[in-house]
């Protein structure tokens, strides 16, 4: 029994140093566990510095390409620049070749000795650019368009009346050239090792105009590349100055011997054709004397009555150079003129394709044959389109004149038929060399556009110009149902532009307050006449 304390006492005491033991070095279990865990640690670390060094090797990856981009957009610019002068250098040198030392000396001095380089700097110092011009009136003003590198916004719209339209061919290159001008002159500024540069997509927009005397004035707005924020820009001013006048080639031309043969498609329609040859009389046989005439009848109905009237005037003036040509189908534009060419055995001529409803001067017959030449230009005149004289004259109380008075040039009497292009010279190989018309296009319209869209996209030199000596007359015009959707809006659309103008269509809608204001003004004037009866 005494050695139970003494037992107790032992353990108690083996106990107590097992807990302060295990207190200080554990019972190493976490020795078997750590090592993993430390492990695991460790592999995260790794994976999270590598992470931090790849992100890093990106960043600067990405700063490189930026670099390097901005470097290719700015050489691509300095190429397109390269390009074109030595594009200019090329044609500048072909027109050189062959001429007279005059032209070949243009580069060096204008006519009257002074140096290109003192020309252009007098031009813009004459030029409205880098100060103002005292002018006499508003009207001496040339305004600005205003352009983007894919819209032109255009203060004249032209016989077109567009407002708004993309740049194409010419406009578009010499847009597309000032452009990429104005970013070389913003980089040229730069330094060399600049990480980023000027290129064409930092043109924001721009405003140009042209002044006869001195040249086209460009004021170009880029994004400032240097700056943060809104607001910033870089601004370039930019002028492609004219040069003097110079002799390019000078010709003589006879056109005594040079005949016209004058095609005409008809069906129907006789008393517009009767209006026609008493024209084509007092222009061709009485005064012109070098006109063949050649009319394409389709179909039967109405065919003895136009014999009649031909046979007549060739009769009456002892004159020979009418022929009819006769077609059993439908009617096609297209196809008679078509006929009408290869109808023709009397060698290479002048042809003039024509309508009944035209009326034309011998001013533009002689127009016709200095505008035509062979293997090189075609003549597509704009018309002169008179408006529906009922319309014109009763609008301002006035009785409609004879049919020659009213052949007058103004936006009261008509407009530039800009959309037309019926009406054409050119020679007959050239027009057999380029296929002539599309037979299968049928009705009205279509046939004339397929033929200059031909001659625009060949080498041949399509003068496009007004002529105050071709009129197109009103006539009523029915749009046939049958139609195309393309030629039945082209038909809606010509007879809408026929009727009158913007303002005598105004004028038409509202013509009750118009009458109402005439009513009113007839009544003042009776009181005031009324008033000073009564005082004498």
């Amino acid at each position: 029994m005494k050695m139970m304390p003494r037992v107790l006492l032992l353990l108690f005491t083996l106990s107590a140093m097992t807990m302060v033991f295990i207190a200080k070095c554990g019972l190493y279990i976490d020795s078997q566990v750590d090592p993993r865990d430390r492990s695991q640690q460790q592999t995260l670390k790794t994976r999270e510095l590598f992470s931090a060094v790849i992100e890093e090797n990106e960043k600067r990856h990405q700063a490189k390409v930026e670099e390097l981009e901005a470097r290719i957009q700015s050489l691509k610019a300095s190429l397109v620049e390269e390009r074109w002068q030595n594009q200019n250098l090329t044609k500048r040198v072909h027109i050189l070749e062959g001429e007279n030392e005059t032209v070949r000396n243009i580069s060096f001095s204008t006519a009257n000795g002074t140096s290109f380089a003192n020309f252009m700097k007098q031009n813009l110092q004459t030029a409205e650019i880098l100060h103002g011009v005292e002018m006499k009136s508003e009207y001496e003003v040339f305004s600005f368009n205003r352009f983007t590198i894919n819209r032109i916004f255009m203060v004249d719209p032209g016989l077109g009346k567009r407002v708004v339209e993309k740049p194409i061919g010419f406009k578009k290159k010499d847009l597309l050239e000032v452009i990429s001008f104005g970013v070389s002159a913003l980089n040229k500024e730069k330094s060399p090792t600049a990480l980023r540069k000027y290129t064409a997509s930092d043109f924001i927009e721009g405003v140009f105009r042209t002044e006869p005397t001195t040249g086209t004035h460009y004021e170009l707005f880029y994004r400032n590349i240097d700056t943060s924020g809104s607001g910033q820009y870089s601004k370039v001013i930019v002028m492609r100055p004219f040069g003097p006048l110079i002799p390019v080639k000078s010709d003589s031309i006879s056109t005594r011997q040079s005949w016209i043969n004058m095609i005409l498609p008809l069906k129907g329609r006789v008393d517009s054709f009767e209006l026609f040859m008493r024209h084509f009389t007092e222009t061709c046989i009485m005064k012109d004397e070098k006109v063949f005439l050649t009319i394409v009848y389709f179909g039967r109905e109405g065919l003895e009555q136009v014999q009649k009237i031909v046979a007549s005037t060739m009769a009456q003036f002892d004159f020979k150079n009418i022929k009819i040509v006769n077609l059993d189908e439908k009617f096609s534009r297209g196809r008679g003129l078509q006929i009408g060419a290869l109808d023709w055995k009397g060698g290479d001529v002048v042809l003039f394709m024509c309508d009944v409803d035209i009326v034309f001067t011998v001013d533009f017959l002689e127009r016709c044959r200095l505008n035509t030449e062979r293997r090189k230009r075609v003549y597509y005149p704009i018309v002169f389109s008179l408006y529906n004289p009922h319309v014109v004259y009763s609008l301002h109380d006035q009785i409609i004149p004879p049919e020659k008075d009213q052949l007058m040039i103004s936006k009261q009497t008509g407009f530039w038929r800009d959309f037309g292009y019926g009406m054409t010279c050119q020679f007959r190989s050239d027009f057999m060399k380029i296929k002539g018309f599309d037979e299968h296009i049928t009705g009205w319209g279509g046939e004339d556009v397929a033929l200059y869209k031909k001659y625009v996209r060949s080498e041949y030199i399509v003068v496009r110009a007004t002529d105050p000596g071709i009129f197109h007359l009103w006539h009523e015009k029915v749009c046939d149902p049958n139609l195309s959707s393309d030629q039945y809006q082209g038909c809606i659309r010509s007879k809408a532009l026929n009727e009158a103008s913007h303002a005598q269509l105004g004028l038409l809608a509202f013509k009750d307050e118009v009458d109402i204001h005439r009513g009113y003004k007839r009544r003042m004037g009776e009181r005031v006449s009324s008033y000073l009866s009564k005082q004498k």
